[in-house]
């Protein structure tokens, strides 16, 4: 299995890069600069491409080999870094990101979409249903490995580097990657596609994929189960950074710190579900600790933005703040590696020539659900104000804990 686990690992790895460096880094950046919650949670737009993968997913499905996708769409993430090393991120008086280089991130993320699909297509392949927990846990932890490197850790590193050589240097490991994937002798054994007709298939894809068994339930469960984690966990460590903390001290808590949690967490449940836990019973489990944290969260919320607070009152409460990123990171770590489990799983369900279809649309689903809340989260905090949108986020995560009870028995 490590023959396995090793060349997926190094994928997924530099995969998260592109992910930690929007999700993480400019965000901070962008708040830093003055920018409003609004503006800076518009900015996930350039996510967009993530969300029609559905669209290149039959042609990875049925055309080329997965080696050659791999190769040239890790390839493609190199030459999008090297045009972002060559141009300033922004000019001089300018409040948001130049139009060429949120053109440049967007064919990043178009890039690192393909390569998502290939790569899952790929994991789907390689794992037996046995090894699905490792497997997961495996993609989840090399993923935020990744998302830290490109996020807080470049946080951290921001003033002493600069745009140019920051880049420079993500363009240059992509190439590596892009070298070591077209050589891995892993891939160079994989089957070839299976070639099909694309009209009759495009014709009658949303119902292939809709009748595979426990489709439907898991569709609503991928789209809601984090839309209250998602929406605090964008807001809160902007909030963070109005009350005084610094862009270093957050990039170090809430970048190197959290996701050190968060892959904790993806290693424990990778664990559990090595040791026969099924995933429907961990994660109503889990998902009730998450519901106390966002609780506890949210309560913090209240003493800390006030203006009159004490400073060793302040002192504390920011203390605490910050160790609830790291509880909050940890419990949504547990939760995605077991709900990536069960995703892949339920795509295992599928014909062979559907999965990476089927786990595609799965997959979107999951981002969508997140990237909805995470762009209309900096709107919904400046019209209603911090307190009733944590509020209105408390309530929300209580949705997966009740929907949980409607899984079929297929996917125990």
């Amino acid at each position: 299995m490590h023959g396995k686990l090793l060349p997926l690992a190094g994928l997924y790895l530099v995969q998260g890069l592109p992910y930690g460096l929007q999700s993480g880094l400019l965000p901070v950046l962008l708040r830093a600069r003055g920018l409003s919650l609004t503006r800076v949670g518009l900015a996930k737009v350039l996510y967009a491409p993530w969300l029609f993968k559905l669209v290149w997913a039959p042609l990875v499905d049925t055309w080329g080999s997965l080696r050659t996708w791999l190769t040239l769409s890790t390839a493609a993430l190199g030459l999008a870094c090297g045009l972002l090393a060559a141009l300033p991120p922004a000019e001089a008086g300018q409040a948001g990101l130049p139009s060429t280089v949120a053109g440049l991130l967007l064919l990043l993320n178009l890039a690192a979409a393909v390569q998502d699909v290939a790569l899952d297509t790929l994991a789907m392949q390689l794992l037996a249903p046995s090894e699905l927990g490792p497997g997961n846990t495996v993609q989840v932890v090399a993923y935020k490995l990744g998302a830290v490197l490109a996020g807080g850790g470049l946080l951290a590193l921001v003033p002493p580097i600069s745009w140019a050589l920051l880049f420079q240097l993500l363009a240059a490991t992509y190439w590596l990657v892009a070298a070591l994937a077209w050589v891995a002798p892993a891939l160079q054994q994989l089957p070839p596609p299976q070639h099909s007709e694309l009209p009759g298939h495009a014709l009658h894809l949303w119902q292939d994929l809709l009748a595979v068994p426990g489709t439907l339930w898991t569709v609503g469960f991928v789209l809601t189960y984090k839309l209250g984690e998602q929406g605090a966990g964008s807001l809160f460590p902007l909030l963070l950074l109005d009350c005084g903390i610094s862009t270093s001290e957050l990039g170090l808590w809430n970048g190197v710190g959290a996701v050190v949690c968060s892959i904790a967490g993806s290693s424990l449940g990778g664990v559990l579900l090595a040791k026969h836990w099924q995933p429907l019973h961990l994660l109503r489990s889990v998902f009730r600790f998450c519901l106390g944290g966002l609780a506890c969260q949210t309560a913090l919320l209240f003493p800390l933005v006030a203006p009159a607070a004490p400073l060793g009152t302040r002192t504390v409460l920011r203390g605490a703040a910050l160790l609830s990123l790291c509880l909050q990171h940890f419990l949504g770590g547990l939760v995605t590696t077991t709900t990536f489990t069960l995703m892949m799983h339920c795509s295992q369900l599928a014909p062979s020539a559907l999965q990476a279809t089927h786990y595609s649309l799965l997959a979107t689903l999951e981002l969508l659900g997140k990237l909805l809340v995470g762009s209309l989260a900096g709107a919904l905090a400046d019209s209603l104000g911090p307190h009733l949108c944590f509020c209105f986020f408390l309530v929300v995560s209580a949705t997966p804990v009740l929907y949980l009870g409607l899984a079929p028995s297929i996917l125990a």
